[in-house]
């Protein structure tokens, strides 16, 4: 790797050009670098990476560019760049669910083991350290509103149940969500079960 690393045309180099401008803390697969050769030949590349601690192997199939923390180390990415990678480029979306959807936006403190992600592309599930990711495909209308705060408020509301729904939770969701991201759950009221229409009216208000 030595010799070829120095070669701009070198598909050593380019994928390591192509790493270095994902930027520390990129999370990625083997398919993103096929248009710089074959998959037995970027498969090497990224063993050479791993080997000399540039890279790092996540699962069987994922990398990352880990992120250096001065007393904690190399982090790991967050479940969703995890995610993001898995789905790769092919056009499917991804949802956060349950108690991480609740977790994104300051509604819970817990940090599930498990975080399940609805997509519209493959099923998948893989283990980065402590924590399971699974990929669960579903239906085009549970991804209506996928990408898009209210795609994450369903989700998020649906894992706290209508009970306890407190005004003090909702009022956080006013403090920390700006008044036009907000505003735009007006527009995708009809795809969130009834019981969350009246949740969706008051943050959508201006104070």
């Amino acid at each position: 790797m030595k010799g070829n690393q120095k070669n701009p045309n070198s598909i050593d180099h380019q994928i390591l050009k192509a790493i270095n401008s994902l930027g520390q803390g990129a999370v990625f697969v083997p398919t993103d670098f096929l248009g710089f050769g074959s998959r037995q030949a970027v498969d090497i590349v990224l063993h050479r990476l791993v080997r000399k601690g540039t890279i790092r192997r996540l699962a069987r199939g994922i990398y990352d560019f880990p992120k250096e923390h001065p007393k904690l180390g190399k982090l790991l990415p967050s479940p969703e760049k995890i995610a993001e990678a898995l789905v790769g480029r092919d056009c499917t979306r991804i949802q956060p669910t349950g108690a991480y959807a609740a977790n994104i936006l300051g509604l819970s403190e817990q940090v599930p083991a498990k975080v399940v992600f609805l997509t519209d592309g493959t099923s998948r599930i893989v283990k980065i350290g402590t924590t399971t990711i699974q990929l669960r495909r579903t239906t085009p209308k549970n991804m209506a509103m996928a990408g898009r705060f209210s795609g994450l408020l369903v989700q998020a509301l649906r894992e706290l149940g209508k009970e306890h729904i407190t005004l003090e939770r909702i009022e956080h969701l006013k403090r920390t969500i700006p008044l036009d991201v907000r505003q735009e759950l007006l527009k995708d009221i009809r795809f969130a079960p009834e019981w969350m229409h009246s949740i969706f009216r008051k943050l959508a208000q201006q104070d």
